[in-house]
């Protein structure tokens, strides 16, 4: 029988996420806002204290973030096999932006042709294009062009859709959708304009079809509805904003509290 610890680790929460986690469990809390140092031995997972020396070992883990060294760790979380919020082998799956595309498209109803382009390679379109590459999902790393252009990094192409810009996100089986803004061709959930709109049924099935097949807890798919109705898978993100919105952050809190007790 597998030994309780009385004692949970929350990697990446902030502060007050933590206290309100902390104020709702009796038990023992590892907090880290970085990555800590993991073993797992023997089916157990061990995480460096966060403060002191030495490593104790864990119950569950809820990770909440995105980091640049973040893939090793969430690997030893997946070899664990043990309680993590949100699932880790799932993450390990959608934490690189590319290889997470490809899955995401052979899924969705809503998937249109990409191009691929080499670091240091040159290419000419006739089309307005985006090139995205990295794996932040953040808004950021991205190239609209037509024409010649030159990658410094291996990216993604596609074309450049003009429509509205909406994430559906869910956490457990509680979803919204958000139309992204901004003063750009850019969009994402940040601009005070940012909001709640009526859940388009056929965006909402097609994410949790993906959500549900990549055995994800937790999912921000973006879209766009063109001007002509069309709609186009752009990306996933494996760890949606949580914090914007505060009626998301409670769902997001209530459903941690919930899965830890």
């Amino acid at each position: 029988m597998k030994q309780d610890y009385n004692r949970i680790a929350l990697v990446g929460i902030e502060q007050e996420e933590y206290d309100t986690i902390k104020a709702s469990y009796s038990g023992h809390i590892i907090w880290h806002q970085s990555i800590p140092k993991i073993i797992v031995k023997e089916e157990v997972l061990y995480m460096e204290k966060a403060n002191g020396i030495g490593m104790l070992p864990v119950d569950k883990v809820v990770y909440y973030g995105i980091y640049d060294n973040d893939f090793d760790f969430i690997s030893g979380l997946a070899i664990w096999k043990g309680a993590c919020y949100p699932n880790a082998a799932a993450m390990l799956d959608c934490r690189f932006k590319i290889p997470c595309l490809v899955k995401a498209l052979s899924l969705s109803r809503f998937c249109a042709p990409r191009g691929f382009i080499s670091a240091g390679t040159s290419i000419n379109v006739t089309e307005d294009t985006v090139a995205k590459w990295g794996n932040w999902h953040c808004g950021e790393n991205k190239h609209r062009f037509t024409g010649e252009w030159e990658s410094e990094f291996t990216a993604t192409i596609e074309p450049y859709y003009d429509g509205e810009a909406v994430r559906i996100m869910m956490i457990g089986d509680t979803y919204w959708q958000i139309k992204l803004e901004g003063d750009t061709w850019l969009k994402s959930i940040h601009p005070d304009h940012a909001g709640f709109m009526t859940v388009d049924p056929d965006l909402l099935a097609d994410t949790l079809h993906i959500k549900n097949t990549l055995q994800m807890d937790m999912i921000g798919n973006d879209y766009i509805v063109a001007k002509d109705g069309s709609k186009y898978l752009l990306e996933v993100n494996h760890i949606p904003n949580i914090t914007r919105f505060e009626e998301v952050k409670q769902v997001y809190l209530s459903t941690i509290i919930e899965w830890i007790k």
